[in-house]
């Protein structure tokens, strides 16, 4: 998939409009996790390097009523994106208009902008309309006519088909305009879209959460390419169900156990499931846990991996060439039932002679807390993007952008 590329661009004097995920946690105005911030520097970077004037649009959280946007303001980005690129940043508290209109107009070869949270157009006067996640044609025509070039570095938002993302590049098209993919969505493309379409073997999946129902399309997607796919967390006791194996309280989905066997039926011996369970009295860190192999007695639910499916997982992974990795293990919530999850973890970043690729939100906080993201190949920004990838769906805000 080869997309026109940032590096592709002519930037000079240009005003470059890029779709960034700044999707942050803030709290009091305070922002908890700048990864997603740090991640899009280089793209930024480049742009201003280069004389571009950067224009930045993003989205912040979901905006359904007028009390939404109170907590949901990008000012705090913008004090932050203006630190970390040791320059100013103009921050413009609106979505469009003449404030927004004159503070481009103003701009200077380098400069950076920042526009307001691009979802509170999804309520104008009090009414929740959606315009920009419904896309709204008008609204992705009117910011393309603020900008002579389009730079979509957000694949978190990549499944999305958004006004600020695929309403700007297709509108951008119409009129001639270049868009193009910037650094971080360049590497996702190239890892993601090898490790599934052009894999080194041994390719080994691994599928952890709570719901078959979740990730029924990808495990499906990922047995016609993988040679195995490892399951892990709450969706491992729906198969267990399916098998006839006895799941005492653990989590179930009833309305998939015959999709689970219908999985097991296709799969053969290349879907591989926990040999154990850590199994608790309660849903709680506290709660009395013993390990048991094969049928969970009543009372009790299993809530992580066991020793010995971590040995299991092991083996199947020593050899492995190519390794996708998204959801947990367990309860990865719980330090008490993270252990699976670490432990999978801690075994990719030393697997040796091998592209490894985490997504996925808990996977990734795992990958955090071990400190191991530098030895991994790379950590996807995008959970329900990556998810979507490995579907092997087609990703709006991909497509949108014009090919080489």
């Amino acid at each position: 998939m080869a997309k026109l590329t940032v590096s592709d661009l002519d930037l000079k004097d240009k005003k470059v409009l890029m779709r960034l995920d700044f999707n942050v946690p803030i709290k009091d105005g305070v922002i908890g996790d700048d990864n997603r911030i740090v991640a899009a520097l280089p793209t930024i970077n480049y742009v201003i390097d280069h004389g571009g004037k950067a224009i930045i649009f993003s989205h912040l959280g979901r905006i359904k009523t007028e009390d939404d946007k109170k907590e949901l303001s990008l000012r705090p980005v913008a004090e932050r994106l203006s630190n970390l690129l040791n320059k100013p940043v103009t921050f413009v508290p609106a979505t469009e208009g003449p404030q927004l209109e004159d503070a481009i107009n103003k701009m200077n070869d380098g400069d950076v902008l920042l526009v307001e949270n691009t979802r509170f157009e999804d309520v104008v006067n009090g009414e929740y309309v959606k315009r920009e996640s419904g896309n709204d044609p008008k609204l992705g025509e009117y910011w393309a006519s603020l900008g002579d070039e389009f730079v979509n570095d957000a694949f978190g938002t990549a499944h999305r088909s958004h006004a600020s993302n695929v309403g700007i590049a297709k509108a951008m098209e119409a009129a001639g305009k270049p868009a193009a993919v910037g650094f971080l969505m360049e590497k996702e493309i190239k890892y993601l879209g090898n490790a599934v379409n052009n894999p080194k073997r041994p390719f080994v999946a691994i599928l952890g959460g709570a719901k078959v129902s979740d990730k029924i399309t990808v495990i499906d997607n990922l047995l016609d390419k993988a040679d195995k796919v490892i399951i892990g967390g709450g969706m491992t006791y729906t198969f267990y169900a399916a098998k006839g194996i006895k799941i005492g309280n653990s989590l179930v989905e009833d309305d998939k156990i015959d999709l689970a066997k219908q999985i097991l039926q296709k799969a053969g011996d290349k879907l591989v499931l926990p040999i154990d369970n850590v199994v608790a009295d309660k849903f709680a860190n506290d709660a009395k846990t013993e390990i048991v192999e094969g049928d969970i007695p009543d009372g009790m639910m299993a809530l992580d991996i066991g020793p010995k499916s971590i040995q299991e997982f092991e083996n199947v992974l020593r050899d492995a060439k190519t390794v996708v990795w998204n959801g947990p293990m367990g309860v990865f919530e719980m330090s008490n039932f993270a252990k699976g999850t670490l432990a999978v973890g801690d075994f990719l970043a030393n697997l040796k002679d091998a592209t490894t690729i985490v997504g996925g939100g808990d996977s990734t906080a795992a990958v955090k807390q071990l400190g191991i993201a530098d030895k991994l190949t790379h950590v996807s920004t995008g959970g329900g993007a990556s998810l979507t990838y490995l579907e092997g769906k087609p990703l709006p805000g991909i497509a949108a952008i014009s090919d080489k």
